[in-house]
């Protein structure tokens, strides 16, 4: 089994990433948001992986944080979510956010992620609310994180942008910086994507 790949970015779709280590090219699939995180063609990248057996197929999915692959196994834990639409819903919101939209039973917020309709968000709300629970402890800040993706909303910014941002302005102001300052830093975060 396949836990974890080093090397370097071959190239870049929008769901994947072709990644040689040692001469060998490994097809991850990753959520949208781990995609705008990746360095770019040519550059070395380290990912944690998870591999799907099927009959038909060995599939690698791949994620940069720890909490991202846990809630990716929280997710395809629940009964009709496979890795594909894990991947999806890990593209709607960072790790974090879904923690906390699951254990809020926020089910507006869930059924707005591509490929989520409201069944399947009551559904992932019952199963994985309470098992949610650690995820949320252990991410940055989240009432904080949510004012400052709110506030990037309001200036404009498209959802998956705002969470990006915010997510990488949380991390480097620190959950206890005041919200102008990690607007600041979310705004310089969204100035370089650009």
């Amino acid at each position: 089994m396949i836990a974890a790949l080093r090397g370097t970015i071959i190239e870049k779709s929008t769901s994947e990433v072709l990644v040689d280590v040692n001469g060998v090219g490994f097809r991850v699939n990753c959520s949208k948001l781990v995609m705008a995180e990746l360095p770019e063609e040519k550059e070395s990248v380290s990912l944690r992986i998870r591999t799907v057996v099927r009959e038909d197929a060995l599939e690698l999915f791949g994620f940069l944080s720890r909490e991202e692959e846990a809630m990716f196994l929280l997710l395809t834990s629940v009964s009709k979510v496979g890795p594909k639409l894990a991947m999806s819903v890990l593209s709607g919101l960072p790790a974090p956010q879904l923690a906390a939209a699951l254990v809020a039973g926020d089910l507006a917020r869930l059924a707005t992620i591509h490929g989520v309709g409201k069944k399947t968000a009551e559904r992932l709300v019952v199963e994985l609310k309470e098992r949610a629970k650690p995820l949320v402890g252990a991410s940055l800040g989240v009432a904080a994180s949510q004012d400052l993706v709110s506030a990037l909303l309001h200036l404009g910014y498209r959802p998956a942008q705002a969470e990006l941002a915010a997510r990488t302005a949380m991390e480097s102001t620190g959950s206890e910086a005041p919200l102008e300052g990690k607007i600041r830093a979310a705004l310089a975060v969204l100035r370089k994507a650009n």
